[in-house]
């Protein structure tokens, strides 16, 4: 378990830090360098791109973790491993062989509403191509514990690629259009990387003969298309779908929103790559009681950290959107939307691990392909009525409809609950915070107004959490670092 908490602290870090490049890339740099209808087909076309992914990637990236181990000798690994890159092909060739003959007839049906989708719509199996082998080579170095290099790969390196060909465009290097089709180019250049990487840590030896086990492995790998296609699905349809309804400029401003609005879910990811190979010990262990304890403290210190992030957000959401160009602020009303769903998801802790470590998986995947549908048709109905705003409320009640769904399986099937009264407390004083601060504004620039607000929040958040004493183990880490800088 050591090397596994270990390498998960070193990429909760690496995550915070690409996170920290991806907002100066989101929220300054694609909006005042490329300009919106051409932000607008960027998201566009990685959100297509990412719906494509499980496909490409038929689902290897999952499978070579959970079968990898049970290969026991070199050549039955070597086998497995080549069977792994060869899996793809029978999707991905059809794919690109179907879209060569009917190119015509795709591109004119994702642009009837905008025209300049037409000429890229070649780039969104390319990309999604590039993205599922990343996802495999990386899962390559994962089950040799080597995860770190790829993390930081996926999570910064990418983003910086963004970055210098973003300032490319800014210094008149580069055109709107170019830095489109180069993008490309930036997934294929982060692909060989992890190839390369991969096949450092081991190098494949190509063999005629796969393992005995490839029936078992091609069901799986087809049920974990189906899984992750869902999940992508729930996380890109909206974007996808802004494409086909309103013009592709109001991709942009959702792209700034969402981001935005997404800084709460940073904690939840962090924690899963610590709590995840804790939880899947104590159900493998059976330790039930342990297990509803750490459910009940994940629940409330993901509340408390991402309830100040979101008063963080809120309270000076309209300071923030006076950064940015004026067009994008019609967006704000996206980030409370997005903001709620998030945070609800976020109060049910390490929900996600305890349930796809159950028995129960398989349903609660057939319960999210339903999701998917609703999902759809909500979009189908709010978006030409409500624009960006109708994209938002479909995801608010898609996500919260899955959330309580997963967190009635979790209760009434695992007898784990993860509220408290500490729950209550929580969430009263996050409502007080916010009517308290939302409202308090400064004369100041706009900088200035969101740093003293933010100091003052913070003073004021922190001593209640820690007087009324609402995680636990916050209060533990708050108290080692008193001990720790009291002078002896």
């Amino acid at each position: 378990m050591g090397i596994v908490v270990n390498q998960s602290i070193k990429n909760t870090f690496i995550t915070f830090v690409g996170f920290a490049i991806g907002a100066m890339n989101t929220l300054f740099m694609y909006t005042h360098f490329l300009g919106e209808d051409y932000y607008g087909l960027t998201a566009f076309l990685l959100s297509s791109a990412n719906i494509m992914m499980p496909l490409m990637a038929f689902g290897i990236q999952n499978t070579l973790v959970r079968f990898y181990a049970e290969h026991q000798t070199e050549e039955e690994k070597s086998r497995f491993l080549n069977l792994m890159l060869v899996l793809p092909l029978l999707l991905v060739v059809p794919i690109f062989i179907g879209l060569a003959l009917f190119y015509n007839e795709t591109a004119e049906l994702l642009s009837q509403e905008n025209p300049i989708i037409f000429d890229y719509v070649w780039m969104i199996p390319v990309i999604g191509l590039f993205m599922g082998y990343f996802e495999i080579f990386y899962a390559w170095v994962k089950v040799h514990l080597k995860s770190v290099f790829g993390n930081f790969v996926k999570e910064v390196l990418l983003r910086i690629f963004i970055s210098i060909f973003l300032l490319a465009v800014h210094l008149n290097w580069l055109t709107s259009i170019q830095f489109v089709y180069s993008l490309v180019f930036i997934y294929f250049a982060m692909m060989l990387v992890m190839a390369f990487v991969a096949f450092k840590v081991r190098k494949p030896e190509f063999h005629l003969q796969f393992p005995k086990d490839k029936k078992e492995v091609l069901l799986y790998s087809a049920f974990i298309i189906f899984s992750s296609g869902i999940a992508v699905l729930l996380l890109d349809i909206d974007k996808f779908m802004i494409g086909q309804y309103i013009p592709i400029k109001e991709a942009a401003y959702y792209s700034v929103a969402i981001f935005i609005a997404l800084t709460i879910s940073v904690p939840m990811r962090a924690m899963h790559q610590i709590t995840h190979p804790i939880t899947t010990d104590l159900m493998a262990r059976k330790k039930h009681e342990e297990l509803n304890q750490l459910y009940k403290k994940t629940a409330i210190t993901l509340q408390v950290v991402g309830g100040f992030i979101m008063l963080g957000i809120l309270t000076n959401i309209h300071q923030v959107y006076a950064l940015l160009p004026e067009k994008y602020s019609g967006g704000i009303s996206v980030v409370f939307l997005i903001s709620f769903s998030k945070f609800f998801d976020l109060m049910l802790g390490n929900n996600n691990s305890i349930i796809f470590n159950s028995k129960y998986y398989r349903t609660v995947l057939l319960l999210g392909l339903c999701l998917v549908v609703v999902t759809v048709g909500l979009n189908m109905v709010f978006i030409p009525s409500f624009g960006i705003e109708g994209a938002a409320i479909a995801t608010l009640i898609s996500i919260g409809l899955y959330s309580i769904a997963k967190l009635m399986f979790v209760v009434f099937k695992m007898k784990l609950f993860p509220f408290t009264r500490k729950t209550i407390i929580s969430l009263l004083l996050i409502a007080l915070t916010f009517v308290v601060f939302y409202f308090w504004n400064f004369p100041f620039h706009p900088i200035m107004n969101i740093l003293l607000k933010s100091v003052l929040l913070a003073v004021w958040y922190w001593f209640l959490n820690y007087r009324l004493a609402i995680s636990e183990d916050i209060n533990a880490v708050v108290k080692k670092g008193l001990k720790f800088n009291t002078p002896r």
